[in-house]
C-alpha cells in the first residue's frame, strides 16, 4: 500500500461519518480549527443538555451531550456577519426558537424564527433591520417576549408573532438597549439597561422610569438579573462595575471586589440550586461569588473574554462560557477551572496557509484576531483534525506562512518573521534594511567570487524589523517576503533577510515564485524578476485592473493578477494582458499555481463561493461550487481543502478511492460525491 492510498483512508471514514450528518447538501465539510468568537448559550427548557450556542459568523450550533461536542445547525439569515447574542427557546415548544442578531459597526440586524428545531428559519417582519441587543421570555408566561434594540424596547405578547414598541417613540434617552430583564412574578415589570443607564417599567411599557439611583452616570449596562426568589434583588452589570439592589432598583449600590480593569462586565448570571453563588463575566476573565456578590474570586486567566455563561440546572457543577476567541469553556467543580470543549465549534479567520513538501498530509494554517487562542495550527491528515503550534508568537496575527527549502515552516506576523523550531516559534532578529550595491565587475573566478561575497553599502536603516509580513513564497532556495516595510529576501532558510535591491521600499501585499520567476504586487503595482531575483522590473497593469487582490506565476512564462475586475493573465512580461474566456468572477481574492496540476486556482470574495481551476496549457476552466465563501483554495493530495472567511477550514469530499489511487499513482484523484462535483467550461 503506498502513503499515499494511506492517507485517503482516514479521510474516508470521516467523510462517512460527516455524511451522516451533512446528507447530500452541496457543500464542502468544515473540520476546523476548533474555536473562535462564541457569543451566547441557551439550553432547551426540557433538556439541560440540549444546547444551542450562537456564534459571531451568523452560525447556530448545537450539542446533545451538555457541550461536549457541537455540530453546525443552521445558518441564520444566510448571512456570514449577524452576531448571534440572544437565543430563546419556548418552554412549552422547544422547537421553537428565537434569535436576535445584530451586526458590528451597522444598525442592520433582525429577529429570525424557527419552528423545527433550529433547521430552517424564516425573519420576523416587524423587527426587520433591528439591530437586536437583547432578547428575554417572561418567566411566568412565556407567550409574553421582550427585545432590546437600538431603538427602544419592544414587547410580543402572542409568542413572538408580533412585537411592538413599548418605550417612548423617539427617546432621547431610552434607547440602544444592550439588556433586558422581566421580573420572574409580574411580566408587567421589565428592565432595561442601555448604554447610559438603567430603567424599569411596572405597568407593561405604559411609563418608564430611570433606575440610576447609585450608579455612576453615562454607565453601559451590559446585563441585568433578577432573583428568581427574592425578585427585589436585582443585580446590573456595567462598564463601571457590578451594583445590586434589594428593592427592585429603586436604589443600587456598587458591589466591590471586581478589579476596576475588569469593570466591563459583559454578564451576570446565578446558579439556579444556589442562588447565593453568581458568575460575572468580565472582559477579563470570570469571578465567581459563593456569597451573593460580597466577595469574588477570578477563576480563569485574564486573558479571557466571557460573553455568556451557562450553569447546568440539573448539574451545577457543570458551567460553560461562550468566549471571545477561545469558544466555549466548560467546568465540572462548579467554576472553579475550565478546559476548552469545542469539538465540532470553528469560528477562525484562517489568512495563511502552507503545505509540508515532504509530508502531503501535513498543512498549517495561520489565523488573525484570536491573541493566545490562534496563531498557527497543523494538521497531520489534510485539514480533518488541528492541532494549535503557537508557542513563541505572542498571540500576533499570522498574515502568511511558507516553508525554506530545508523544510523549515516560516511565519509572517503583524509584528515581524518567525522560524518553527521543534514545537517552538523564534522571532527572526537577523534582517536588514540596509540598501546593497554590488561591487564592480571583475573577470575569473576569483572575480566571480568576490562579487558574490563584496558588498558596498548605502545609507539605509538596519534596526529591528516589527512590521507586518503580508505574504511568502519560495522559489528554489530563496525565500521572498512581501512586507509592510519592502521585499526581504532569504537563501538562509529564514534565518536572515536583507531587503531585496531593484525596488521601490513601500508596502508591498502580494508575493508568487515559481522556478526563476517571482513577482511582488500591492494593491496598484506589480513587479516581475525572470532570474532569480536579480533584476526586477516594474510590469505595466491591464488597462481595466483598478485594484489588485493576488498574483501568481505559473514558471512558464506567465504572470496572473486578480482583482476587482477579475482575472489576467500575460506571457510577454505585461506588453500584453488576456482573460480567460468562459472565466467570469469579480474581487478576486486569491490565485494560486498548482504545478504539478498545471493550474491556477481562483478564489473570490462577494458572497462567492465558486473554487476555479485554470489549466495553464490550455486555459481550459473547471469549478467546483463548495457552499462557502473562501479565501484561498489549495490542493492536498487527490482533494482540495478551503479557508473560509470566518469558518475555520473546509474540506472537499471524496468517497471511493480510483483505481489509479490503489495503484499508487502519484497523480490519482478519487470520485467526487456528487455534491461536490467538478464542473468543466469548454476550451475557448
Amino acid at each position: 500500500m503506498t502513503r499515499r492510498y494511506r492517507f485517503q483512508i482516514p479521510f474516508l471514514a470521516l467523510f462517512l461519518a460527516f455524511s451522516c450528518l451533512w446528507g447530500n447538501a452541496a457543500t464542502w465539510l468544515p473540520f476546523g480549527p476548533d474555536g473562535g468568537d462564541a457569543r451566547t448559550l441557551t439550553a432547551d427548557p426540557q433538556n439541560s443538555s440540549h444546547l444551542y450556542l450562537g456564534a459571531v459568523n451568523g452560525w447556530i450550533y448545537e450539542s446533545s451531550n451538555g457541550g461536549r461536542e457541537w455540530k453546525r445547525l443552521a445558518r441564520i439569515g444566510d448571512r456570514d456577519d449577524l452576531a448571534l447574542d440572544s437565543i430563546v427557546i419556548d418552554k412549552a415548544d422547544p422547537r421553537h426558537i428565537l434569535v436576535g442578531a445584530w451586526v458590528l459597526g451597522s444598525n442592520d440586524g433582525g429577529l429570525y424564527t424557527s419552528h423545527d428545531g433550529g433547521v430552517t428559519w424564516t425573519r420576523d417582519n416587524d423587527m426587520k433591520g433591528q439591530s437586536i441587543r437583547a432578547l428575554a421570555a417572561a418567566p411566568s408566561d412565556s407567550k409574553i417576549l421582550v427585545a432590546g434594540t437600538l431603538l427602544g424596547v419592544y414587547r410580543s405578547i402572542d409568542n413572538g408573532v408580533h412585537w411592538k414598541l413599548i418605550s417612548p417613540e423617539g427617546s432621547k434617552e431610552l434607547h440602544e438597549v444592550e439588556s433586558v430583564a422581566i421580573d420572574p412574578l409580574d411580566p408587567n415589570i421589565i428592565y432595561a439597561g442601555t448604554w447610559h443607564l438603567p430603567w424599569k417599567t411596572a405597568d407593561g411599557g405604559k411609563t418608564w422610569k430611570n433606575i440610576k439611583d447609585g450608579i455612576i452616570d453615562d454607565s453601559d449596562v451590559f446585563s441585568i438579573i433578577i432573583d428568581p426568589v427574592q425578585p427585589n434583588q436585582v443585580y446590573a452589570s456595567a462598564c463601571s462595575g457590578i451594583y445590586k439592589s434589594e428593592n427592585k432598583g429603586e436604589k443600587f449600590q456598587k458591589i466591590q471586589g471586581i478589579p476596576s480593569t475588569a469593570r466591563r462586565t459583559r454578564v451576570l448570571m446565578q446558579d439556579p440550586q444556589h442562588l447565593n453563588v453568581v458568575f460575572a463575566g468580565t472582559t477579563e476573565g470570570l469571578f465567581r461569588s459563593g456569597d451573593s456578590g460580597k466577595t469574588w474570586l477570578r477563576t480563569t486567566g485574564p486573558e479571557v473574554i466571557v460573553n455568556d455563561v451557562y450553569v447546568d440546572p440539573a448539574n451545577t457543577n457543570r458551567v460553560l462560557l461562550a468566549t471571545d476567541r477561545g469558544g466555549v469553556l466548560a467546568s465540572n467543580d462548579g467554576g472553579k477551572s475550565f478546559l476548552p470543549s469545542n469539538g465540532g465549534f470553528s469560528s477562525r479567520q484562517v489568512v495563511a496557509y502552507v503545505q509540508d513538501f515532504e509530508h502531503a498530509a501535513t498543512i498549517y494554517v495561520g489565523v488573525v484576531n484570536d491573541k493566545s487562542w490562534g496563531g498557527v495550527f497543523v494538521s497531520h491528515n489534510g485539514g480533518l483534525t488541528w492541532n494549535q503550534t503557537s508557542a513563541g508568537l505572542n498571540g500576533d496575527d499570522v498574515y502568511s506562512l511558507g516553508q525554506a527549502s530545508d523544510g523549515t515552516v516560516i511565519a509572517g506576523t503583524s509584528h515581524g518573521i518567525y522560524r518553527l523550531q521543534g514545537q517552538v516559534w523564534s522571532r527572526v532578529e537577523n534582517i536588514s534594511f540596509a540598501v546593497p550595491r554590488e561591487a564592480a565587475p571583475s573577470r575569473g573566478k576569483a572575480g566571480s567570487a568576490r562579487r558574490a561575497t563584496a558588498v558596498a553599502v548605502r545609507r539605509g536603516r538596519s534596526d529591528s524589523f516589527d512590521g507586518s509580513v503580508n505574504g511568502i513564497a519560495r522559489a528554489g532556495d530563496t525565500l521572498y517576503a512581501a512586507t509592510s516595510d519592502g521585499l526581504l529576501k532569504s537563501v538562509t532558510a529564514g534565518s536572515n533577510w536583507t531587503l531585496t535591491p531593484g525596488l521601490a521600499r513601500q508596502n508591498w501585499q502580494f508575493v508568487a515564485a515559481a522556478r526563476s520567476m517571482a513577482a511582488v504586487a500591492n494593491l496598484n503595482a506589480v513587479a516581475l524578476t525572470t532570474d532569480n531575483g536579480r533584476r526586477w522590473r516594474s510590469i505595466p497593469l491591464p488597462a481595466t485592473a483598478t485594484q489588485l487582490g493576488a498574483v501568481a506565476v505559473d514558471g512558464v512564462g506567465g504572470l496572473w493578477v486578480g482583482g476587482r475586475e477579475g482575472v489576467f493573465y500575460t506571457e510577454n512580461e505585461g506588453v500584453t494582458w488576456h482573460t480567460v474566456r468562459n472565466l467570469t468572477v469579480h474581487d478576486v481574492s486569491s490565485l494560486f499555481y498548482d504545478a504539478p496540476s498545471q493550474r491556477i486556482l481562483v478564489t473570490a470574495n462577494n458572497r462567492n463561493t465558486i473554487v476555479y481551476a485554470v489549466h495553464v496549457p490550455d486555459k481550459t476552466v473547471k469549478y467546483w461550487n463548495t457552499g462557502w465563501s473562501l479565501r484561498l483554495a489549495r490542493p492536498v493530495g487527490d482533494h482540495l481543502v478551503g479557508a473560509t472567511l470566518f469558518d475555520g477550514v473546509v474540506v472537499q469530499p471524496r468517497m471511493v478511492a480510483s483505481r489509479e489511487a490503489v495503484s499508487g499513482n502519484t497523480e490519482a484523484s478519487a470520485k467526487p460525491e456528487p455534491a461536490a462535483k467538478a464542473e468543466t467550461i469548454a476550451k475557448p
